[in-house]
C-alpha cells in the first residue's frame, strides 16, 4: 500500500492534513517531527509533508527537519512552518513578518503547472486562500520557482521540480482555501501514488489481519454500545466468529433505552455471544455522597475496572482483548507537542490493569472517527449506532452535576430523551458533533398553573466540532429550542426551567463536569 508520511511540528492542522490525504484515496500518517530520521526514510513512504507549526525558524530549540530527508528523493510538501523550515535549511531569505497574515487572503498566482497546476483563477489571477503565520519567504532558495505571492509575503508558494519539493505557506487542508485539494492531490500525482486506500480495502485487510494475528484464541471485547466499540465487535466477530465474546458493563449511567437497545443489537441482531452485566446498583453505591467530578470519574473507572475483571475471571482464560483505539488516541502519544495537559480525566473509561495481561487487538487504531463510521456502515450496523454521539465512559454522573442519586438520574434521563427525539426530528442529528440534557444542582422558582413551584433546572448543550478539540456552540433554531424547553417542563416532573449553553470549546469544555 503506498503511504504519505507527515512529520508532525505542532500544527494544529495536522490530522486535518492526514484526513484530507486520506479523503483522496492515499493512507497517509503521522509521525513526530522527532521521529529518527533513518526509520522515516526506511518507511517506505511516497512521499512526506512537512506541517506547519507554532515556532519560528529562528528561535532557539526551534524543530527543523533533518538535512537528509531533502536528499533522498522522495517527494516533499511544505506547508506553513513546514515551508519555512524548507526554505531556511535550502539556502532562502526567511525573514520574520513585519506584519502577521491570519485568516482569508489573496494569493496572486504567478507560476504555472506542476503544484498550482488545474487551479483556476477567481478573479484578477488571484485566488483565495487561509494563511496562519509570522515568519516570511523572502526569496526562495536556489533551484526553486516562485509560483505565487500575496500582499504580505513575497513567496507564498514554491517548487523545485527536479527535485520534487514544494512548499505553500497557506493551508490547502481546510475548507477556507477552497482549491487546497487540487494543490494536494497535484502532490500526490508527483509522488506517483496509487489512489488505492478505501474503507472496503481496509476492511477486508482488518478482517484477514484479526484473523490471521488471532488464530483460534478466544476474544474478549468490552462493548459499551458507542460506535468505536461497537465497529470492533462486529469486525472481530466476522473475522472469527464463536472465538468472541462481548463483555457490556451496564452501569445504570446509560441513555434512556441504550442498554436494552445493545442488547438487541448485538445479541439478537448480530447473534454475537454478549454478556450483560447489570451492575447499576454497585455504581450508585461508589457515587453515594459523591459531588466532585473527578472523584466521581475516578470512583466508575476503578468500579468497572472491578466488575471487568469478575467477570473476565468467570469466563476462563482469555487472551485477547479487544478495543476500539483509534488513530486520534495513537498519535497524541507522539505528537511533537506530546500529550496535552491533564484538563480532567479522560472521558472514556479504560485503563484495564496490566495484571490482566490481555493482548491486544485494535483493529481501528489507524481510523479517524468518520472513517469509522464509514467503516460501520459497511458492517451492516444500524444507523441509530453509527451516528450515536460521543457518550462519555462516565455517562450520566458527570451530566448530574452534584450528587448522583437514581431520582436524579431519572430526571435527567427523561430529559434528555426529549433533547435526542427532537434534535433527530429536526433533522440535525449528524449536523451537530453532540446534543444533551444537563441537570444543573439549583432549584428555580415557577409557576404551574395556579402553584408555586420550586423545581430543578435543566441545561441544554448542543456543540458543533470535527474532533472534539474545539468546538462551537450550535446555533440552533429558535422553534427548536422552544420545543424541547416546552417538553421537558411539560414532561418531565420535577423540572421548571430550561436554560441553553452559548459557551465555546475553549474556554469551556464539551462536558460540565
Amino acid at each position: 500500500m503506498d503511504k504519505i508520511a507527515i512529520l508532525d511540528f505542532g500544527a494544529q492542522y495536522t490530522q486535518l492534513i492526514a484526513r484530507r490525504i486520506r479523503e483522496m484515496g492515499v493512507y497517509s500518517e503521522i509521525i513526530a517531527c522527532t521521529h529518527p530520521v533513518e526509520e522515516v526514510l526506511a518507511g517506505g513512504y511516497k512521499g512526506i509533508v512537512l506541517s506547519g507549526g507554532p515556532s519560528s525558524v529562528y528561535e532557539e530549540g526551534a524543530p527543523l527537519p533533518d538535512r537528509r530527508l531533502f536528499e533522498a528523493g522522495i517527494p516533499m510538501l511544505g506547508i506553513c512552518y513546514g515551508m519555512q523550515a524548507m526554505a531556511y535549511l535550502l539556502g532562502g531569505h526567511v525573514v520574520p513578518a513585519q506584519r502577521r497574515e491570519y485568516g482569508g487572503a489573496e494569493l496572486a498566482l504567478e507560476g504555472t503547472g506542476g503544484l498550482l497546476d488545474g487551479v483556476v483563477p477567481e478573479r484578477d489571477n488571484r485566488i483565495t486562500v487561509w494563511m496562519s503565520h509570522g515568519d516570511t519567504v523572502m526569496r526562495p532558495p536556489k533551484g526553486f520557482t516562485r509560483l505565487a505571492s500575496t500582499v504580505n509575503c513575497p513567496v507564498a508558494a514554491m517548487s523545485d521540480q527536479k527535485r520534487r519539493l514544494f512548499a505553500v505557506q497557506f493551508h490547502p487542508e481546510v475548507a477556507h482555501t477552497p482549491q487546497g485539494k487540487t494543490v494536494l492531490g497535484n502532490f500526490l500525482r508527483a509522488c506517483g501514488v496509487a489512489r488505492d486506500w478505501s474503507m472496503t480495502s481496509f476492511v477486508d485487510s482488518a478482517i484477514e489481519t484479526v484473523h490471521r494475528t488471532v488464530g483460534q484464541d478466544q476474544v474478549l471485547c468490552a462493548l459499551s454500545g458507542g460506535v468505536d466499540s461497537s465497529v470492533v465487535a462486529v469486525l472481530v466477530h466476522r473475522a472469527i466468529g464463536e472465538q468472541l465474546t462481548c463483555l457490556f458493563v451496564d452501569n445504570g449511567l446509560l441513555r434512556k433505552g441504550e442498554a436494552e437497545s445493545v442488547v438487541e443489537t448485538f445479541r439478537d441482531a448480530f447473534k454475537i455471544k454478549l454478556i450483560h452485566v447489570d451492575a447499576s446498583a454497585r455504581f450508585l453505591e461508589q457515587l453515594r455522597g459523591v459531588t466532585d467530578p473527578e472523584t466521581k470519574r475516578k470512583r466508575i473507572g476503578a468500579e468497572f475496572i472491578a466488575v471487568f475483571e469478575e467477570e473476565a475471571r468467570k469466563l476462563g482464560r482469555i487472551p485477547w482483548l479487544a478495543q476500539g483505539t483509534l488513530y486520534p488516541d495513537v498519535i497524541e502519544s507522539v505528537s511533537f507537542k506530546g500529550p496535552s495537559a491533564t484538563i480532567k480525566t479522560h472521558h472514556n473509561v479504560g485503563g484495564l490493569p496490566t495484571r490482566m495481561q490481555f493482548k491486544l487487538v485494535e483493529p481501528l487504531r489507524e481510523l479517524f472517527k468518520d472513517e469509522v463510521r464509514e467503516v460501520g456502515g459497511l458492517l451492516g450496523l444500524p444507523a441509530e449506532i453509527i451516528w450515536r454521539q460521543p457518550f462519555p465512559g462516565p455517562g450520566l454522573a458527570i451530566r448530574v452535576l452534584g450528587e448522583v442519586t437514581e431520582e436524579r438520574l431519572h430526571l435527567l434521563r427523561e430529559a434528555d430523551a426529549v433533547v435526542q427525539e427532537e434534535v433527530r426530528a429536526a433533522g440535525l442529528e449528524r449536523e451537530l458533533w453532540q446534543a444533551f440534557a444537563v441537570l444543573l444542582p439549583v432549584r428555580t422558582v415557577g409557576v404551574m398553573g395556579d402553584f408555586r413551584t420550586y423545581a430543578q433546572v435543566i441545561a441544554l448543550r448542543a456543540v458543533m466540532s470535527q474532533d472534539a478539540m474545539t468546538a462551537d456552540w450550535a446555533h440552533l433554531p429558535y422553534d427548536l429550542l422552544a420545543k424541547i424547553s416546552s417538553r421537558i417542563i411539560n414532561e418531565v416532573k420535577g423540572i421548571n426551567r430550561v436554560v441553553f449553553d452559548i459557551s465555546s470549546k475553549p474556554p469551556s469544555t464539551i462536558e460540565w463536569e
